[in-house]
């Protein structure tokens, strides 16, 4: 009685379909560094250029990546990355906004 076993990924978090996303994956990628970036960044004052141009740019990468994402892995992650960037991108905006300090 052979039977060809198969993994039952639909439970698993990290399933994936077995194809290949690049363009997903890299915008995964994108939204994960630029949230660490911009969170780690917002907790300098001085750094708060840094920390809501990366916000802002890693929300709207992350929201693109959740309109195309096609696996609940690719989602997963990019709702770290997309809560990180909105937490740098706001502390960002309170310790002096995207152009503080350069107009005016």
């Amino acid at each position: 009685m052979a039977q060809a076993m198969r993994p039952n990924s639909a439970t698993s978090l990290f399933a994936t379909d077995g194809k290949a996303h690049p363009l997903q994956d890299t915008l995964v990628v994108v939204t994960l560094v630029l949230g660490l970036l911009a969170f780690i960044s917002a907790f300098f004052n001085n750094l708060h250029l840094l920390s809501s141009w990366a916000g802002l740019v890693g929300i709207l990468t992350g929201a693109y990546g959740q309109f195309i994402s096609v696996t609940t892995r690719e989602r997963f992650l990019i709702i770290l990355g997309l809560g990180a960037s909105a937490v740098g991108f706001f502390l960002g905006m309170a310790h002096g906004g995207l152009f503080g300090g350069l107009i005016g």
